[in-house]
């Protein structure tokens, strides 16, 4: 299997700097011999970095692009007589010390050489920062592609799989029918509630009937856990045909069954009412309290996350109250309808 190699921005600047030490090793070579060509070479090609990065990395960012014009001119002039005099005195040094028969003194016009030189490196630096913030967006944009390609690929696999336990669910709910209809009837209620899931819970909206049938079959699986029968009325009273975010009921259901059940006492009690008036949506859900507290809950998260998500939903534009008398917990929620 052929393995693709895509270099990183860093590997691709090394490279690049590699290639012009060879360039210019391989044109001082026949000059200059290979160890004075090896040294200057390395000289050169250390000045020219200097002088790129340090435009494009401090001066460019740190003056330029917030507006300090005249402080970015002043500093780029600063910046290049410092490098082309410091080069200029490396340059002669190394030569004096290292190739000279005889030493040579520093000159103006070596300076001046080196100044101007470093003016066309600077000049030089804008089309390698483009260069640079091409390849950037590139490189984005095939990790973008890459994520878009894995996410797809995810999604497809998490359909798939719900839906081959569906398929098994459905299979099982057959063979059941025949031999225990109350356990089909089950089986059946939690295939419906996974689809929903799968298929309803990622949509902005879905239907109120169908957020009603899902808090129904929630509940009806829930009951199962519990000895004794469960006291429950369910009130509606509202147009067939509304639509609200999914998850929104699901909450106070919930936290009926976490906090407000006592396993062992055969008066539970639980009302749920569900009217539309002047345009919103009243939810109301009462409970009896337990006798005890149940043991390792943490009370409040479920609601203090609800009211996050429908501030986010609605704003300000949204009531939601709790109240507790000890004996009854009572949570109500007040939205509009679209």
């Amino acid at each position: 299997m052929a393995v693709k190699f895509k270099p990183s921005l860093v590997q691709v600047q090394w490279l690049v700097w590699v290639v012009i030490y060879l360039m210019l090793f391989l044109s001082l070579t026949a000059m200059d011999g290979v160890f004075q060509a090896a040294v200057y070479a390395l000289l050169n090609t250390a000045f020219y970095a200097a002088v790129i990065y340090g435009n494009i990395s401090w001066l460019f960012p740190r003056l330029y692009q917030k507006g300090r014009i005249v402080w970015y001119v002043l500093s780029v002039i600063a910046f290049l007589l410092a490098v082309g005099f410091i080069r200029a005195v490396l340059t002669v040094n190394i030569y004096n010390a290292l190739f000279a028969a005889k030493p040579e003194p520093m000159s103006m016009k070596a300076i001046t050489s080196f100044v101007l030189g470093g003016i066309t490196v600077f000049f030089f630096s804008f089309a390698f920062r483009l260069a640079l913030a091409y390849f950037t967006l590139k490189e984005q944009a095939a990790k973008a592609l890459a994520q878009k390609a894995s996410a797809e690929l995810d999604l497809l696999k998490s359909q798939v799989q719900p839906h081959f336990l569906f398929n098994t669910l459905n299979n099982i709910y057959y063979e059941a029918y025949m031999e225990a209809p109350r356990t089909a009837a089950l089986i059946e209620r939690l295939a419906d509630v996974m689809r929903y899931f799968v298929d309803e819970s990622p949509k902005s909206l879905v239907s109120l009937n169908t957020e009603v049938q899902f808090i129904e079959n929630y509940i009806a699986l829930e009951k199962i856990r519990i000895r004794y029968a469960l006291n429950i009325s369910f009130e509606k009273q509202y147009s067939p045909n509304l639509s609200i975010p999914p998850m929104l009921l699901m909450t106070f259901a919930e936290n009926v069954f976490k906090h407000g059940i006592d396993k062992s006492s055969n008066d539970n009690r639980v009302s749920l009412s569900l009217t539309e008036s002047n345009g919103r949506l009243i939810y109301t859900v009462s409970n009896t309290m337990p006798q005890q507290e149940i043991p390792g809950l943490k009370s409040g998260l479920g609601i203090a996350n609800l009211k996050k998500r429908l501030i986010i939903l609605y704003g300000n534009n949204f009531e939601l109250h709790t109240s507790n008398n000890g004996e009854v917990f009572t949570a109500t929620l007040n939205i509009p309808l679209a």
